[in-house]
């Protein structure tokens, strides 16, 4: 069981963890939301709580709840320059269906 960053993905948080001055890494996770059922959670971490999953990917660290695992083992997490827009990625094989504003998701 694992969630990887890409190497983009990896220096853009890097990045906004130094300029931001303080951070231990990255936390992911999921929420019930939208008309397909799940959302992505992402936030930067100040700190590991309780139950928290660690990987590190491309020296920095992934945070994760046990639960979110489950429907995000084997994601990689992107980070994608299209034109004038920019934003994480979520490549995940668990994905069985999108709504179409791609918003949420179900597995």
């Amino acid at each position: 069981m694992a969630v990887t960053l890409s190497v983009s993905a990896a220096n853009h948080v890097a990045n906004f963890i130094a300029k931001r001055g303080k951070g231990i890494g990255l936390r992911l996770g999921v929420k019930t939301s939208g008309c397909s059922g799940l959302a992505y959670k992402l936030e930067f971490a100040d700190d590991k709580q309780e139950g928290d999953l660690e990987f590190l990917s491309h020296g920095v660290t992934v945070l994760i709840d046990p639960k979110s695992l489950t429907y995000l083992d084997g994601t990689e997490l992107d980070f994608v320059k299209e034109g004038l827009n920019e934003g994480f990625k979520f490549n995940n094989p668990n994905v069985k269906n999108a709504c179409g504003c791609g918003e949420s998701f179900n597995v």
